[in-house]
């Protein structure tokens, strides 16, 4: 294998690896934009990881696996809206339980229904979103660099990891140029402002984690129907914590959410290629320090030792209306 191909497999891998953290690090995005800070992203993607294999397993349908891995991950979204703005309770406690209930639930109803050591059957490529060729992916496959380029790395992905990229420009375009994205980041900064305004500032949170919810419901399908073929016992990995990482590195920004996502999956995908492999000079290096890497830079990030990262002024503050 030569150093293109070694080059393009990396791409490739980078690619399907960073899917989760993109959805889950613009979920992230939305709530905690508006005040909610939102530790329970890696709960949200675990719950949703699960419900949406269980129904696919049971129904033999993508989609309708789908359409479970987002109902429940809205339904965690929803507890923690009520825990965090109607009894105004403490956001990061509500986020941690809800990773504790996801991780212990999903394993306990998995081998209760399931008896497999808490893992869903193995699914059917009928009930998987399977990869798509776009055209002229093939005719193109012989042309150097570009045409391998089109052919591996952007071709052959499934649907959800076209629909990842494309949430990217849509939730800047909601940030920055919707009325809905302009009220969101104001009740982030002042919501008395907003309040003053004669705007819900409630119901205006409560739609930023219903929008996180959603789009956590994607990230966990697409671990457990689209990346593999089944649900196995905390197949999340952290890579909620990873995503929140991400969120925190960009700045709270759609655009550099990506390409902080992005670095985080070439740095997933390193680990898994460079199993078995030496380096020059120093000869084969044990693969869980490159299995660490992701886990370590989030470590750098979240102390603070790249840069600042100010967070939206009222994040982590429940608003009390005033009379």
């Amino acid at each position: 294998m030569d150093y293109f191909d070694i080059f393009v497999s990396m791409l490739g891998s980078t690619v399907r690896l960073s899917i989760p953290l993109i959805f889950t690090a613009l979920a992230g995005m939305f709530s905690e934009r508006a005040g909610i800070f939102d530790i329970g992203l890696e709960g949200k993607m675990l719950a949703s990881a699960f419900a949406a294999a269980t129904v696919a397993a049971l129904t033999g349908s993508a989609w309708a696996g789908l359409f479970g891995g987002i109902a429940v991950s809205i339904v965690l979204s929803l507890v923690h809206g009520f825990a965090s703005i109607t009894c105004r309770g403490n956001q990061i406690i509500s986020g941690v339980a809800l990773n504790f209930v996801a991780a212990g639930l999903t394993a306990v109803l998995g081998q209760a229904w399931f008896s497999q050591g808490g893992r869903t059957p193995q699914l059917p490529r009928t009930a998987r979103f399977d990869s798509i060729t776009l055209p002229g992916a093939e005719a193109l496959h012989n042309v150097p660099v570009i045409g391998r380029i089109y052919a591996e790395v952007i071709s052959g992905n499934n649907l959800l990891a076209y629909l990842a990229f494309l949430a990217v420009p849509l939730s800047w375009w909601v940030l920055y140029r919707s009325r809905f994205g302009l009220r969101l980041r104001a009740v982030g900064e002042n919501p008395g402002a907003v309040d003053t305004a004669g705007i819900s500032v409630t119901w205006l949170r409560y739609r930023s984690v219903i929008l996180a919810g959603f789009l956590c419901g994607f990230s966990g399908t697409y671990l457990s129907i689209a990346q593999s073929a089944a649900f196995i016992r905390d197949m999340s990995a952290g890579k909620g914590y990873i995503a929140l990482a991400a969120l925190i590195f960009a700045k709270w920004k759609p655009v550099p959410v990506l390409f902080a996502c992005l670095l985080f999956g070439f740095l997933d995908a390193s680990g898994n290629f460079m199993q078995g492999k030496s380096l020059p000079l120093i000869g084969e290096v044990p693969v869980q320090i490159f299995q660490a890497l992701p886990y370590i830079l989030t470590c750098i990030l979240l102390a603070g030792f790249i840069g600042s990262a100010r967070s939206p002024k009222a994040g982590g503050v429940p608003y009390v209306k005033e009379r």
